[in-house]
């Protein structure tokens, strides 16, 4: 049994390996096209926020877009 338990756990860490693998694999591609879009004229910490809020469920946004407003308006920034 302790057998079986041993080569289930090291299928499940080999799994987690790969998994990690291709999540740093897929970093770098982001990291790619994030230096593409900078090197033709686009700003990328405003890609990334954009990104970041569409991400965001549309109540959520709303809601944040308004504290947002509130909060500049609160401190005359228009």
């Amino acid at each position: 049994m302790a057998e079986a338990t041993d080569d289930r756990l090291r299928l499940l860490i080999e799994r987690v390996e790969r998994l990690e693998e291709e999540k740093k694999g897929i970093g770098d591609d982001i990291k790619d096209v994030y230096a593409e879009a900078k090197a033709v004229g686009y700003d990328v910490k405003i890609m990334r926020q954009i990104v970041r809020i569409r991400k965001m469920k549309p109540d959520d946004r709303r809601e944040m877009e308004m504290l947002l407003d509130t909060y500049k308006a609160a401190l005359g920034l228009g």
